[in-house]
């Protein structure tokens, strides 16, 4: 809910907002660059 990253990606992947939340949340528990990713698609992805 921070950005909008999540809620978009659920609208272009035709999914809910909150699935996409979750799977955000627990892919965290995974090592690897999540957090960057998510900075990255922040900038990427057009604001409404």
């Amino acid at each position: 809910m921070i950005a909008g990253v999540c809620a978009g990606l659920a609208h272009r992947f035709g999914m809910k907002p909150f699935t996409v939340r979750l799977l955000f949340v627990l892919s965290c528990l995974l090592p690897g660059p999540q957090f960057v990713l998510y900075i990255v698609l922040w900038i990427l992805i057009p604001k409404r």
